[in-house]
């Protein structure tokens, strides 16, 4: 910019700049140069999970390096350029669970979570388009890397902790900040400030004594597995008299033969159906939409959409036997919400329980459901627990004195798989990322 020797806006330094710029233009330097100006590269590996995992051993074994913040998605989510790798990659802070900022995605606005948007305003004012230091740990399977941030000498997991706008994680017990974590969420929580306004010292709590755990195994025979680790089974000592009903059914239907289309379902019914095999089942109506019928095979536990024409009405004798199909949830145990590891853990229940017999007892129930916990028929194995050990499922906690026993064990298989990071546990935080501004897709 020229100013005139009598302006006002002129600086003191003008002269002093004319002269420097002059020189420039002599030597011919930088943007004054005749030659063709550099080309820069940038790999973009957001969300890249195989380019991710090839530059993760460099990252760790820098240490700290350099960044530059280019964008703050959230509190604890960040995209970073590194001048020394000529890289662009999104960063998850370590250590800490960080409310969720409110976002748009094409589908919509998604709602933030309380002081997510505080979180979100806190690490841009501190960091945004500012030179920082980050030590990598991993990356989680939607190829973020994740770790630890420095703004000169502040670690950014504290200092969102400290503000009560973050708590620590369990991840952070293996790190060397987690003292530093865990004195600065006391400090939030002393001072009821952001989060932790509510907060209230844990009191101690009189537990009426309850009933010893009741254990009353039954041998029964997995039929079908659904979803959440539920499934139904059926009771090995009533077995004889379903064969004996299957049996009779059969050669009734065989003896009279349905007229076809004569039956008209509703919902709610309990009739014949007949299956792929060609063989008649008993059924339950769930639903009916024009000519197909949604059923659940009574003494089965298995559903499907089926053909009306394929239905007829049960005859009243085949009607006193109660169903066989009994559901059940798998208890103390949940599944992770990412879809890859609820697959494995689904993948893994399945083959260790359909169609073999197991012995079942009921723990307590959720919701009206009975929760049991399944052994293999000689009692020697735990399923649930071995899932658990094997990292596929996570634990619930119960507070019930009875169960305090099965709990410890459960929980004592949960940390060895969490310190060998198995499965689900492998990344350390295992929070499913749907961040679709950096590129991951479910």
């Amino acid at each position: 910019v020229r100013y005139r020797a009598d302006d006002d806006q002129r600086s003191a330094h003008y002269d002093e700049l004319l002269a420097a710029e002059a020189r420039a233009l002599k030597n011919a330097k930088g943007l004054h140069s005749k030659k063709e100006v550099p080309i820069h590269r940038v790999a973009d590996i957001s969300g890249d999970t195989n380019k991710a995992k090839q530059f993760l051993p460099f990252l760790q074994r820098a240490g700290r390096s350099e960044a530059i913040v280019e964008f703050v998605a959230s509190g604890s989510r960040v995209r970073l350029y590194l001048p020394k790798e000529t890289c662009l990659i999104t960063f998850l802070l370590s250590g800490i669970s960080c409310p969720r900022a409110p976002r748009n995605v094409p589908s919509g606005a998604i709602e933030g979570e309380p002081f997510g948007e505080e979180a979100l305003t806190f690490t841009k004012e501190l960091c945004m388009q500012r030179e920082v230091e980050v030590e990598v740990e991993a990356i989680d399977k939607a190829g973020n890397f994740i770790g630890w941030l420095f703004v000169g000498d502040v670690n950014l997991s504290v200092a969102l902790v400290k503000e009560g706008l973050s708590s620590v994680h369990f991840t952070a017990e293996r790190s060397q900040y987690y003292q530093s974590l865990v004195s600065a969420e006391e400090e939030a929580k002393k001072d009821k400030i952001k989060m932790w306004a509510n907060y209230e010292e844990p009191k101690d709590i009189v537990v009426v004594e309850e009933a010893e755990r009741k254990v009353n195994y039954k041998d029964v025979v997995v039929t079908e597995v659904g979803e959440e680790m539920k499934f139904y089974a059926q009771h090995v000592e009533t077995g004889p008299q379903l064969e004996k009903l299957m049996e009779e059914l059969r050669t009734e239907m065989v003896a009279n033969p349905p007229l076809q289309g004569a039956y008209t379902p509703h919902k709610g019914d309990l009739c014949a159906a007949k299956f792929v095999d060609e063989e008649w089942y008993r059924a339950k109506v769930e639903k009916v939409a024009g000519n197909q019928a949604n059923i659940l095979y009574v003494d089965y536990g298995n559903r499907e959409v089926i053909p009306t024409a394929r239905l007829a009405v049960l005859p009243s004798t085949f009607h006193s036997l109660p169903t066989q199909a009994h559901e059940y949830a798998l208890a103390f145990v949940s599944v992770p919400e990412d879809v890859e590891a609820k697959k494995d853990a689904q993948e893994a229940f399945l083959k260790d329980v359909l169609n073999k017999q197991l012995a079942l007892n009921v723990e307590y129930k959720n919701q009206g459901q009975d929760m049991v916990i399944l052994l293999t028929s000689d009692k020697s194995a735990d399923i649930g627990l071995g899932l658990v050990t094997d990292g596929l499922v996570m634990v619930d906690n119960r507070r019930e004195k009875r169960l305090q026993k099965l709990v410890t064990d459960y929980k004592k298989a949960q940390d060895a798989a969490k310190n060998a990071r198995l499965n689900l546990w492998q990344y350390g935080d295992f929070t499913a990322d749907d961040a679709v501004e950096f590129g991951y897709k479910r």
